[in-house]
């Protein structure tokens, strides 16, 4: 069936695309590639799958993209859902960065996943290649390809089935195939799974590169330490200002305005500061037991600094221990019996410290406590025991309890575990100098 040019782009694409369905395998891919960039891709939609698979398999990247940038984004991604993975791998690496993004957020990849991060150029070989075969391909496409440290064999359906490393390549004998060096030991990621999974990954196996493979187990791109290592310093970099009391900051800081500055620090310091209104009213409901000992206010911002300050050391280990993947939510009960056991301690070697300065002080007349001095003594003593103690368990267990609520472990913030126990430390301080001073 002969066709003509001019006439069969004045029709609708609709009835283009019955036109060059109809035409010879031969014909179709040069007719559609005659056809203006504007109505390539409306007419790529009308196609049956069969004809577009046959006119992509032999259409040049440069007119791939050009059809595929000029399709709307719903269709383009109907396209791709029906598409095998072999073809949507060749079909998306075609596409500008933005169309790119919006088309592995339609087809699955989310923002998290470490789909987004791969990249399409890579060493992909056959298993019964020659080691010359090899090298002659790598010759040809290795320039392009981010990393030549590892090559990786696929099947004849694109499916992943081993990974070489190049050293392995170069101490074979020119005659051996590939089969004769792959060893069937490889480590892939899937393509949905999160960036923090794929974090995890690398550092257990202590990989320069790694491959992405989809569901059904097709090489779709691969992941290179140091896009790794970008996600990891952002990573951290967001956990830091978080446990900073500061939200995360979308640009680097010398890039951040003033107004957003403010924007993402104004929220913390607001629950902040509205947390410490209640330290005044506890202070407050104790107002009776300062009148009549006004000498426990002396060592209120000793009280509650300690508390703070053994609060925001758990919290710390906690999270940091978390992010490493040393201990999991099960875990808690283990940690909860560790931190009791340090809690005492700490608040053990304070309370001494506390009562030895009161003890000093009064003896040498530096500062004359009252008569009652030996109960203040055993007040703060004690109270910093309990109140060490309490800082050490709020600071460990609220990590806890923010990641089974499936939120981010790094909330639980220095300021927030300190402000936490400002409040409940001086109920717990004045209870005990209610039990030791009644009716001093």
């Amino acid at each position: 069936m002969t066709y003509d040019k001019n006439e069969l782009q004045n029709k609708h694409p609709s009835d283009i695309a019955e036109t060059i369905a109809a035409l010879s395998d031969s014909e179709q891919t040069v007719a559609f590639i005659l056809l203006p960039g504007h109505i390539s891709g409306e007419v790529f939609t009308y196609l049956d799958r069969e004809t577009q698979e046959h006119i992509l398999h032999n259409m040049g990247s440069k007119d791939i993209a050009e059809v595929f940038n000029s399709m709307s984004p719903d269709d383009r991604t109907q396209i791709f859902l029906d598409f095998p993975d072999t073809l949507i791998k060749n079909a998306v690496n075609f596409l500008s960065e933005e169309e790119r993004k919006i088309v592995l957020t339609l087809i699955g990849y989310s923002e998290e996943s470490v789909g987004r991060m791969m990249t399409p150029h890579y060493i992909e070989v056959k298993q019964h290649w020659t080691k010359s075969q090899t090298l002659q391909h790598i010759k040809r496409f290795g320039k392009r390809a981010e990393t030549l440290n590892f090559i990786y064999v696929t099947d004849e359906q694109g499916k992943l089935i081993d990974d070489i490393k190049i050293g392995d390549l170069l101490m074979a004998d020119d005659s051996n195939t590939i089969d004769t060096i792959m060893d069937h030991q490889f480590v892939s990621v899937l393509s949905t799974m999160t960036k923090e999974d794929a974090i995890l990954i690398f550092e257990k196996y202590d990989r320069a590169a790694l491959p992405i493979v989809s569901e059904s187990g097709i090489l779709v791109g691969i992941i290179t330490f140091d896009d790794i290592m970008d996600q990891v310093e952002k990573r951290d970099t967001e956990d830091i200002q978080k446990f900073g009391g500061v939200e995360a900051l979308d640009l680097p800081y010398v890039s951040t305005s003033v107004y957003e500055m403010v924007k993402k620090r104004a929220t913390w310091l607001v629950i902040l500061f509205v947390g410490e209104m209640f330290t005044a009213s506890a202070m407050s409901y104790f107002q009776g037991e300062i009148e009549k000992a006004i000498v426990l206010t002396l060592f209120i911002p000793l009280i509650i600094s300690s508390g703070g300050n053994t609060g925001s050391q758990a919290a710390t280990l906690i999270i940091r221990a978390m992010a490493l993947n040393e201990i999991t939510l099960k875990d808690w009960w283990f940690v909860m019996r560790k931190e009791i056991f340090s809690g005492l301690s700490l608040g053990l070697i304070l309370g001494i410290i506390g009562f030895t300065r009161i003890l000093v002080w009064q003896e040498s007349g530096i500062y004359n406590y009252g008569e009652h001095w030996l109960a203040v003594a055993f007040t703060v003593s004690f109270s910093l025991v309990g109140i060490v103690l309490w800082g050490t368990l709020s600071g460990s267990m609220i990590p806890f309890l923010l990641k089974r609520l499936n939120l981010d472990p790094a909330t639980s913030s220095a300021p927030l575990v300190a402000t936490m126990v400002d409040v409940t430390g001086l109920v717990i301080y004045f209870s005990i100098a209610a039990m030791f001073l009644n009716g001093m």
